[in-house]
């Protein structure tokens, strides 16, 4: 019973040390719906995506990773707009004007949003940068990914195609 004992530990701990399984508890429930101030000043808001496959990516200015993530997704985005997908990217930063700086400088064209509340990366249980969350046509959560590593890109383009063809 000590060795079950053991590995029952070892697993819970494993779970835990991979962001837990509340992280990911979004998957399979509708997409918390939310509103927030765009770039482009207007209010975007989620719901009014109903339709579309769509990416939410949590990402803030110190984030290393966003920053190499970010032109990739704007990749995806420029390729599978026109076939119903859509892209928000949820910054978190205190300050909008440096992540205005951060999306001119990398040139990325997908919608912008600004979280300065924090309150958005709550309802999505945004532990640590980046996030990016997939929720199909009907406004369902199908896929959270925690982070970000060189060859993601793939998974997200086969889980959109995927979503597209649903």
């Amino acid at each position: 019973m000590k060795g079950l004992g053991k590995i029952l530990l070892v697993a819970a701990l494993t779970v835990l040390a991979q962001g837990g399984i509340a992280a990911s508890d979004l998957t399979g429930q509708s997409a918390p719906d939310f509103a927030l101030k765009s770039a482009t000043g207007e209010n975007l808001r989620l719901s009014e995506y109903r339709g579309d496959v769509v990416m939410i990516n949590f990402w803030a200015t110190w984030c290393g990773p966003c920053r190499q993530e970010m032109p990739l997704l704007d990749d995806l985005y420029s390729r599978y707009q026109r076939v119903g997908f859509s892209l928000l990217g949820v910054n978190i930063d205190d300050d909008s004007r440096r992540a205005m700086q951060m999306v001119e400088e990398l040139g990325v064209n997908f919608p912008v949003l600004f979280d300065e509340k924090k309150t958005v990366s709550k309802l999505y249980q945004v532990e640590a940068m980046p996030v990016t969350v997939i929720v199909d046509r009907a406004g369902t959560v199908r896929h959270v990914h925690h982070g970000y590593k060189p060859g993601y890109e793939e998974q997200y383009l086969t889980q959109i195609r995927a979503l597209l063809r649903e």
